[in-house]
């Protein structure tokens, strides 16, 4: 018998698989990233003076943890190597291999929201400018272009405008945002220019009675839907000649990010969005560290 075998007998590797497969009716593929898992935990046990089940204590796992991050391994994989184990150790702890599960205490790390995928102010005003005033729908384009960049709205909440929702001379939009929550959100001076220019010179011959009083339309008269913000949008994005995957999140996300640039406080930023919990908001102050960082390593002579 080689080592490998006797270490697999002494940490009951192939009843845990076996229990897996038949009792649990894992599939194939899970049941080897399980199998997988446990078998990188044994490996370090061995290594660190834990040569069965009944050594490995609570300070052994977290060292683990700790040593999987060092790795560089995502969060998401250590959270699920973290449950590979708590079955492992219960399926043990119920097979009287152990007394007790070192495990219980043991929590995942937090997976981190990924940063979200923004546009520099010069790529914004690209696609803004690839909107060509010789398209018939430019006017609208160009508005829905300036808003969605201009409010931070959602695309939902784009669609849903009513005109009496856009007050121009207080130069505001009362946005339906989620939860039926309404706030009331600034217009800009060339998102107001958008949508005035829009509402003047192209939605009168859009309207044929059934825009149910939307600000945005279709070429048939009829509310825009999101895939059609979204494939107007993907136009300009391909004639602006950017190879970013570009949504109309894309443009909330900027918005965010610019103003926190510009010097706009969280919590302003925040009743723009809607956001209900400032830690939604405060994802894009990971953005602008990253984009004070570049600023620092550029103009600082120590940088």
């Amino acid at each position: 018998m080689t080592d490998n075998d006797a270490h697999e007998r002494t940490f009951h590797l192939d009843p845990f698989r076996d229990h897996l497969s038949f009792e649990r009716g894992l599939s194939p593929r899970t049941l080897d990233a399980y199998s997988r898992d446990v078998r990188r935990f044994v490996d370090f046990s061995l290594v660190n003076d834990a040569p069965s089940p009944r050594d490995v204590d609570y300070d052994l796992l977290r060292a683990y943890v700790a040593h999987m991050s060092d790795e560089g391994r995502a969060s998401s994989t250590v959270a699920r190597s973290i449950s590979s184990l708590r079955g492992y150790f219960r399926f043990l702890l119920e097979e009287d291999v152990i007394e007790v599960d070192p495990t219980d205490l043991l929590e995942a790390p937090k997976a981190g929201r990924p940063l979200p995928n923004v546009l520099s102010v010069t790529e914004v005003e690209s696609v803004l400018d690839a909107v060509s005033t010789d398209d018939v729908a430019a006017f609208r384009d160009r508005a829905i272009l300036e808003v969605l960049y201009g409010c931070g709205l959602r695309v939902s909440e784009l669609c849903m405008l009513k005109t009496r929702d856009i007050d121009l001379e207080e130069c505001l939009v009362r946005v339906h945002g989620k939860g039926g929550k309404e706030r009331l959100v600034p217009l800009g001076a060339d998102a107001r220019s958008g949508v005035r220019r829009y509402l003047r010179e192209l939605r009168p011959s859009l309207d044929r009675g059934r825009s149910e009083g939307r600000v945005f339309l279709n070429r048939r008269g009829r509310p825009l839907s999101r895939m059609g913000v979204w494939k107007i949008l993907r136009k300009y994005v391909e004639r602006a000649g950017i190879e970013k995957h570009v949504t109309p999140h894309t443009l909330r996300h900027s918005f965010a990010t610019h103003l926190l640039e510009g010097g706009a406080d969280l919590a302003s930023v925040q009743e723009m969005l809607g956001h209900a919990d400032i830690s939604t908001t405060e994802i894009y102050t990971h953005v602008d560290r990253s984009h004070l960082r570049q600023v620092h390593r550029s103009h600082h002579p120590r940088g």
